[in-house]
């Protein structure tokens, strides 16, 4: 136990790193507003607007922009943009962002529905993550793990009160996805909307590969299952908005966090490509880009 104890402080930088890139600080933040009808919304908008959060600005992969939103000129939406040769393009995407991202400023950076308008044409949309705390499950998953890494600490601690926190928190980010659907829907009333899910971070089988990546045995097949739980949300809720459903966990399965350097497409705790902790790298958003374009050229 010692052993785990000392390897487990060595992730102490990686998932600080992590909080860095899936809780950046809102600053200031403007009070939300009701979106405005179809009938109010501005002519302006570029034709294609990415909205999202690190999952889609791919914190970490270079070339960096977009300043503290950590957005990558390799993230899916600038492949997506390049595949369609469109020149009018804006990405808002920002890492940290939540659902009231959509309607509020994050620290300096405006509200990313102001991006929108009556030109735009495509809408790709990437939210929910951070709504039941991406960054915080994966931080307090990775430090229990050295108490019991043959057991399942972090689902005892999420299952306590005798019903699993986390499978209450998608259920209630669910309502949060469905209005931010709607918004874009009124303020880009012409647009085709594609929202995108979360990659397969963890193993699809087995009980992972601990102490390489620091979640314990029995926890890898649980937050698998809240992935999946996440996941099948934002589908239900796709449908639910008549809008497009990409799916980017398949096409990702067998690339997750416990494959070797060159296969892997979604980085652990101490990242061996460029990319934030427990977050796609640039092999993992050119995956994504292709569900997303699927979908868009799907008729």
């Amino acid at each position: 136990m010692a052993q785990v104890r000392e390897r487990g402080g060595r992730y102490g930088k990686a998932l600080a790193a992590l909080g860095a890139a899936s809780a950046l600080a809102a600053g200031a933040a403007a009070p939300a507003t009701a979106a405005p009808s179809a009938e109010g919304v501005p002519a302006g908008g570029a034709r294609y607007v990415a909205l999202g959060d690190s999952y889609t600005s791919g914190p970490g992969i270079p070339q960096q922009t977009g300043g503290d939103c950590a957005r990558s000129s390799v993230n899916y939406p600038s492949l997506v943009v390049k595949a369609l040769k469109q020149t009018s393009f804006k990405d808002v995407s920002c890492s940290g962002a939540k659902t009231d991202e959509m309607w509020r400023a994050q620290g300096a950076n405006p509200a990313q529905l102001n991006a929108l308008g009556r030109n735009t044409r495509l809408v790709t949309v990437g939210i929910g993550g951070n709504d039941i705390g991406f960054g915080t499950i994966i931080g307090t998953c990775a430090q229990l793990s050295a108490t019991d890494p043959a057991g399942a600490p972090c689902k005892e601690q999420f299952t306590a009160a005798g019903k699993d926190e986390l499978a209450a928190r998608i259920d209630a980010a669910g309502t949060k996805v469905a209005r931010v659907l709607k918004a874009v829907h009124q303020r880009a009333p012409h647009a085709k909307v594609v929202l995108a899910g979360y990659p397969a971070i963890m193993p699809d089988n087995g009980e992972g590969c601990f102490p390489s990546v620091p979640i314990a045995a029995g926890d890898t097949p649980y937050l698998r299952d809240t992935e999946k739980r996440l996941n099948a949300m934002l589908a239900r809720q796709a449908r639910a908005a008549h809008v497009r459903y990409a799916d980017t966990y398949r096409p990702t399965t067998g690339h997750d966090v416990c494959r070797p350097a060159g296969e892997r497409w979604i980085e652990g705790a101490q990242p061996e490509s460029p990319a934030a902790p427990f977050h796609p790298n640039a092999k993992g958003e050119k995956a994504m880009a292709t569900a997303v374009l699927a979908e868009i050229k799907r008729r």
